[in-house]
């Protein structure tokens, strides 16, 4: 299960529905650089339950089609300049949800149901843009009562960050919860880690409620500082100024190229 990060990238193709976790929650940025050189476009990004730096960066690389999200920006740094001119110039289409949606197309497809049911979107404009959204009657009562079926969001593929695997490919993600829905309801799971520990963390009671058991976990790859320059809880900061860096660099074609090229640095250790 152990592998690298260009093994990893290998097994997302052309054409995939690939979920990526919001930006506090551990983006492996790691495998920004290797999605990007293996080349694999027309991505159907799902932002969980919203997008940044990683999903502006694929965006910027030509390799992303779709994206379903419920918000893409660089956070303190401000907006997230590819993703702004793709949606100006059309590049991308974009598939407008809110939070909860997201999370309800993710809870839908892990109970293996066709869809689940919500209420919050009755009235609201990112309904009436989302044709797969139907509205019904709620068969238990009277008619009048409407409510908004949310259709089970299957994606190819989930690539996230944590701080850690043990040797059986059980993967610690905390408080993460929407890294497990992220795990759940998609075929593959990829994981890179800041490091392996011997201990199995479902034997710590410590360590098991905070767990992602290897059953859901695909291939794991070691890449300290993945996260960099988003932060990773009980790790290390955000390098905000590496976001703005970015932020500035990105607001024009040749400003993104020339960041990519000779910007995208390892991290100090």
């Amino acid at each position: 299960m152990l592998s690298d990060l260009e093994t990893l990238a290998r097994q997302v193709e052309a054409g995939m529905r690939l979920a990526l976790p919001v930006d506090y929650a551990g983006v492996s940025m790691a495998m920004t650089k290797p999605l990007i050189a293996r080349g694999a476009g027309d991505l159907h990004v799902i932002c969980v339950p919203t997008g940044g730096l990683q999903v502006d960066q694929l965006i910027g690389a030509g390799l992303v089609s779709t994206v379903e999200t419920s918000a893409v920006s660089l956070g303190e740094a401000g907006g997230a300049p590819r993703f702004n001119q793709a949606v100006k110039t059309g590049a991308i289409r974009i598939m407008d949800a809110t939070c909860p949606a997201i999370h309800a197309g993710l809870m839908a497809a892990q109970k293996g149901s066709p869809f689940l049911p919500m209420r919050g979107l009755i009235g609201t404009d990112v309904l009436r843009n989302r044709g797969d959204w139907q509205v019904i009657d709620n068969p238990f009562e009277d008619a009048g009562d409407p409510i908004v079926l949310i259709p089970a969001i299957k994606p190819d593929v989930a690539i996230f960050h944590a701080p850690m695997a043990d040797r059986f490919g059980n993967v610690w993600i905390g408080r993460r919860r929407e890294l497990a829905a992220m795990a759940y309801a998609s075929t593959t799971t990829l994981v890179t880690v800041e490091r392996i520990v011997d201990e199995s963390l479902l034997a710590n009671e410590m360590s098991a409620a905070g767990t992602l058991p290897s059953l859901y976990v695909s291939d794991i790859a070691v890449a300290p500082k993945g996260a960099w320059p988003y932060g990773l809880w009980g790790e290390y900061p955000t390098d905000t100024a590496e976001l703005i860096r970015y932020a500035k660099a990105a607001r024009s074609d040749e400003g993104f190229a020339d960041y990519m090229s000779g910007r995208m640095l390892e991290p100090a250790q």
